[in-house]
């Protein structure tokens, strides 16, 4: 009887144990996962921004004159300019 006793605590241990793991694992998991990018975006000539995409080391830029500009996050620099028919 003690023997199963202690089996129940050290389960119920490894249980708790484990949900607090996994809770923190989740929580530092989501923690860092905002999106950052610059104050400003210098769009060319006149066109005016309808959309944004957010990628790992990049983001797009979809204007109202039917292009998608596509900067490098870090340097802000235009990377690619798409023209959509």
């Amino acid at each position: 009887m003690r023997l199963l006793r202690r089996m129940v605590m050290l389960l119920t241990a490894v249980m708790i144990g484990g949900v607090l793991v996994t809770f923190a694992l989740i929580v530092i998991r989501l923690s860092d996962r905002t999106p950052t990018l610059p104050d400003q975006i210098e769009l060319p000539d006149g066109a005016r921004a309808q959309a944004l995409t957010i990628g790992s080391n990049w983001y797009a830029v979809v204007t109202d004159d039917n292009r998608v500009l596509i900067f490098d996050k870090t340097t802000g620099k235009l990377r690619q300019d798409i023209a959509v028919e």
